[in-house]
């Protein structure tokens, strides 16, 4: 499990976009998104640095 933390996802498009970006990376990908703490966990095999890429790309960088 990949769990990151989103400080710039503050609202219901945000959450649209990160699932969006992350099922690009990963069609197969499974994700729990809390959106008051900032928190994704993503469940997939592929790399942590291909979703963290991918997000960094949208604006949705990791902290």
């Amino acid at each position: 499990m990949i769990e990151l933390t989103l400080p710039t996802m503050t609202c219901g498009h945000c959450v649209r976009t990160v699932t969006e970006t992350v099922h690009q990376v990963d069609t197969q990908a499974t994700l729990t998104i809390d959106l008051p703490t900032h928190q994704v966990q993503i469940q997939s095999s592929q790399p942590a640095a291909a979703f963290t890429a991918a997000l960094t790309a949208e604006g949705y960088a990791p902290a």
